[in-house]
């Protein structure tokens, strides 16, 4: 049992920091943040990122709900996630800012760490999509598994942020671009699985 969970645990926070990658994303945070002060910058980096886990887990907690109000299957779900993380994962291995994850309107600090940084940047489609995704069928057991591995992962991307020219210093700009296709290979393969597992579904194959 004990092995089930870690190799659940694992799964969990591969799939979580492919489709968040708070590498990558630390370029990103820099544009969104420049001529902030340091203030401001840990500010937006603590109300985005705590947004972004609320967000993320009341979807978690409340996902088989909102699968029933709005009589939606699972197969659909599967089908329909497997698409747009492999739209996702394909941008990124094509070296493109996807849409999904792209906002450059300038505003407020307080604005900013909601839109662009935790919508749709950290809590985005393709993040609440992964993180239904490991509780359609669970139990409660591995709906907190996800929820304390989400936070383990909200952790590192607020390090990542407040360390971000730091990263971005020591890294280069062209390492960071290798590992951000790395990450939307396995975003896409992640994607293409998620669609099988909704076809087999939706057809009892």
């Amino acid at each position: 049992m004990m092995n089930e969970y870690l190799t659940f645990s694992l799964t969990v926070f591969l799939s979580f920091f492919a489709v968040m990658n708070p590498i990558a994303n630390t370029p990103i945070f820099l544009g969104v943040v420049e001529g902030k002060s340091k203030k401001e910058i840990k500010h937006i980096a603590k109300k985005s990122t705590l947004t972004a886990f609320i967000i993320v887990v009341v979807f978690v907690i409340a996902g088989k709900y909102i699968f029933q109000l709005f009589g939606i299957t699972i197969p659909a779900f599967k089908i329909t996630g497997g698409v747009l993380l492999f739209y996702v994962g394909f941008e990124m291995l094509m070296s493109k800012k996807s849409k999904i994850h792209n906002n450059d309107t300038e505003e407020s600090s307080d604005s900013i760490a909601i839109s662009p940084l935790a919508i749709p940047i950290l809590a985005g489609p393709g993040t609440i999509v992964t993180a239904m995704n490991q509780v359609t069928d669970a139990g409660y057991d591995k709906i907190a598994i996800v929820c304390i591995v989400f936070g383990v992962m909200i952790l590192l991307t607020y390090l990542a942020f407040i360390l971000s020219d730091r990263i971005l210093e020591k890294l280069g700009a062209n390492l960071i671009a290798v590992v951000g296709k790395i990450m939307g290979l396995i975003l896409a393969i992640i994607g293409t699985d998620m669609l099988v597992a909704g076809v087999k579904l939706a057809f009892d194959l």
